[in-house]
């Protein structure tokens, strides 16, 4: 359940209000989620963080001094009032204790909810650049992606599709359903997720061998990713297998809902369906 947990809140990226009323200018942040944190760098405004949570990714020439407040769902509300944020941004997973006393106490509390596709992305990124006063900084990101993505999509009508099986999870085996953004990533690369109309991402892999995927996708998160594919080629009658065609991709990358991150995800999946 953590490791579920923990893959949704890096999935997390279209936005909810629970409690904003703006200060005139921003200059305190807490992130309280790894795709937020992500798109306050892509805007330029890490200087602004001051904490975020054990799972961000923050590079190594960054604020030495950006202070870890929370996990995937737990916060630290003493510290997070400690450090006198002017905003503080939440996600779905974000305990709805600590959400409410922080609004309680006067702390200004956006909340996010789970990315379902490409435009949640696009949206959700505006959205925050109009939060910390980078909206035109957002947009002409956003339109630059959007002309990528375009272009890709394009030359993915030129390719016969392919079937194609995302593993994000191991115990319980966990997959990618019509309700995440990865599934934009198969189908704007002319692919065709097996599991797209599943009820739920918990997924069986006597299902994948029924539905005999012609590509298999590992993520790194939450998984032995090299582990789990040696299991994946014990199934010798799956045309992944048979066709040497399972593959292993970094989940900080492919997982974390970006506008960048999704093009240069769409552009890998493109390589490994149409090599």
């Amino acid at each position: 359940m953590l490791m579920q947990k923990f893959l949704i809140t890096v999935f997390i990226v279209n936005i909810t209000t629970l409690s904003f009323c703006a200060p005139l200018k921003i200059q305190r942040i807490i992130s309280l989620g790894p795709s937020i944190t992500a798109q306050l760098y892509l805007l330029g405004v890490q200087d602004k963080l001051i904490g975020c949570t054990v799972y961000c990714k923050i590079p190594i020439a960054a604020n030495v001094n950006l202070q870890k407040v929370a996990t995937a769902v737990n916060v630290n509300v003493e510290k997070v009032v400690s450090l006198k944020p002017d905003l503080v941004l939440a996600t779905s997973l974000t305990d709805i204790k600590a959400v409410n006393k922080l609004k309680s106490l006067g702390i200004n509390v956006v909340q996010f909810s789970l990315a379902h596709n490409f435009e949640d992305i696009c949206g959700q990124f505006i959205r925050l650049g109009e939060l910390i006063d980078k909206k035109k900084e957002a947009e002409k990101n956003v339109n630059k992606i959007r002309i990528q993505v375009d272009n890709i999509k394009k030359k993915a009508k030129n390719f016969s599709k392919q079937t194609v099986f995302v593993q994000v999870g191991a115990k319980p085996l966990f997959t990618i359903t019509k309700e995440y953004f990865i599934n934009d990533v198969i189908e704007f690369a002319g692919g065709l997720n097996v599991a797209k109309d599943a009820k739920t991402g918990i997924y069986n892999r006597e299902e994948v061998l029924k539905r005999n995927p012609d590509v298999i996708i590992i993520t790194t998160m939450g998984v032995t990713a090299e582990e789990e594919k040696k299991t994946w080629y014990k199934f010798n009658t799956l045309n992944a297998v048979k066709n040497n065609r399972i593959y292993i991709v970094n989940s900080d990358k492919f997982c974390t809902p970006t506008p960048i991150n999704f093009v240069v995800s769409l552009e890998e999946m493109i390589n490994i369906l149409h090599k």
